[in-house]
Formats: C-alpha cells, structure tokens, sequence
C-alpha cells in the first residue's frame, strides 16, 4: 500500500508530463519495494496524489526555480537502506528530467527535489474501514510465504 504525495508549484510541469511522472514514481516505488513489473495486485495499492501550489517559498520568499517535496508512505520493513537510497535518487532524477523535458539534471538541481519516506508501523495502515499489516499486505501482492516470512522479520 505505497503512497506517494508529490508538491509541487503550480506550473512547474507541463500537463502532459504530470501523468507521465506520477506513473513514472509510481513504478519505481514499486520496484524498490520489491513489486515484480506488472504486478497488477500490487498496482491497485499504490496510490499517488499531485498537490500543486500556488506558492513555494524558500526563507519565505518566491525561488527562481521550482521545489518539489515527496512524501512517500511504505509500511515499515518494506524497505532497507540500500532501496531507499535507490528510491531517492531515482525519485530525484525522474522528477527533474520531467521539469527539464529529459535533459540531464546538474547535481546542484537535486538540492530542489525533498524526498520524506515515512515508515508506517505495523498496524497503523487502514483502509476499507480495517487494519492491514504488512503481512497482509504482501499477501494480497502475491508474496510467497518464504518472502512473507523475510519482510516481516525486519
């Protein structure tokens, strides 16, 4: 049940690229939790929300150039260092070269991009007006037993 709440300025994006880029982070989240390509169980829990304002500041005046903030939800486990240093960096650069239509992004461009990965504890997601552990969710992604077992045990 990955979530991911991207904020941005209004009209820092094409519109074209804003669905473009939400399936983009949607996909790399999935694979840094561990989600086979096509996972169409695991698909159906991930969710993404485009929160665009009017306005973004920095020291609490306008930027010359867009900010963008990335809460991304995972229940806790689900994700070990290495994958949230590939999610981050990733999430990153697929958010830039959206803005940049493609182009590379310099590296003093990423300092513009905030990823938050919140680490819901086990028994603290809901939905469908109940609680869903990750054992419960990895379940219903068609995780084997044997992988149930490993992600839990975190």
């Amino acid at each position: 049940m990955p979530m991911i709440d991207l904020t941005m300025p209004s009209g820092a994006l094409a519109d074209d690229s804003k669905a473009e880029l939400m399936e983009a982070l949607t996909r790399t989240l999935l694979k840094w939790e561990g989600a086979k390509p096509g996972n169409k169980a695991a698909e159906s829990i991930a969710w993404t929300f485009l929160h665009e304002s009017a306005l973004v500041t920095v020291a609490g005046r306008p930027t010359q150039q867009p900010r963008y903030r990335v809460v991304v939800g995972v229940p806790q486990g689900t994700l070990d260092s290495d994958a949230k240093a590939g999610l981050v960096a990733e999430v990153t650069e697929r958010i830039l070269r959206a803005e940049m239509n493609g182009r590379p992004p310099t590296p003093e461009d990423g300092f513009r991009v905030w990823v938050i990965i919140n680490e819901i504890t086990d028994g603290n997601w809901g939905g469908g007006g109940r609680i869903f552990r990750l054992a419960d969710i990895l379940t219903f992604a068609g995780a084997g037993e044997k992988e149930i077992e490993r992600r839990t045990a975190r």
